[in-house]
């Protein structure tokens, strides 16, 4: 029996990102607690890049869990400025606390990504972002603030390079698929190599 591709997310962008590259697949929430296992991992002093792979590989078990016998591929994203590792905003007042923190610094975006084949992790990657936020001013942030919509809560450092969002930046170095959240490039490259893709 044919394995089926399963992302192990309901993200939006993770969807439209597989959608776009033209992989067949289906998407499953992972119903874990990223704020306790975060927390859990930062008392214990673990760096940022195993963080960000702990929950994309617990996203991929629980989904697996279910789909044993098919490629389950977890994700997850974490920001970092200043060596804090910063929370999704809920509220557009949070969202404007993220963004004066973030204002004329740099921060780092790690997304990850871990497979799951036979219940089993095979494949697992972190790639890496450099932002560098301008210094906008306070009218600018109110305006951005007040015609942004819902989706930049999705976001944890609160905006859409996709969208507007761009405008709070003056320098970018990295991966355009690893500041949306998911390492494409790489995931696509591992499905190529394992004949589920055609190369």
């Amino acid at each position: 029996m044919k394995q089926k591709i399963i992302l192990a997310s309901e993200s939006s962008a993770r969807k439209n990102l597989l959608q776009q590259a033209g992989v067949d697949f289906k998407c499953v929430a992972a119903r874990i607690d990223e704020g306790a296992i975060k927390n859990s991992l930062q008392s214990e002093g673990a760096k940022p890049n195993e963080i960000v792979d702990t929950l994309a590989e617990y996203k991929a078990l629980r989904v697996a869990n279910n789909f044993p016998n098919d490629i389950v591929i977890g994700s997850d994203q974490i920001l970092v400025c200043n060596n804090v590792i910063l929370s999704k905003a809920r509220t557009f007042d949070e969202a404007k606390k993220t963004l004066n923190l973030l204002k004329g610094k740099s921060h780092q975006l790690l997304s990850a990504a871990v497979i799951y084949e036979n219940n089993k992790p095979v494949w697992r990657t972190v790639s890496r972002a450099q932002l560098f936020m301008r210094d906008f001013s306070d009218s600018y942030l109110d305006e951005y603030i007040n015609t942004s919509n819902e989706n930049i809560l999705s976001s944890v450092g609160c905006y859409l390079l996709e969208d507007k969002g761009i405008g709070l930046f003056n320098r970018i170095q990295g991966d355009y698929f690893t500041i949306l959240g998911f390492p494409l490039l790489e995931v696509l490259n591992f499905l190529r190599t394992r004949e589920i893709l055609k190369s």
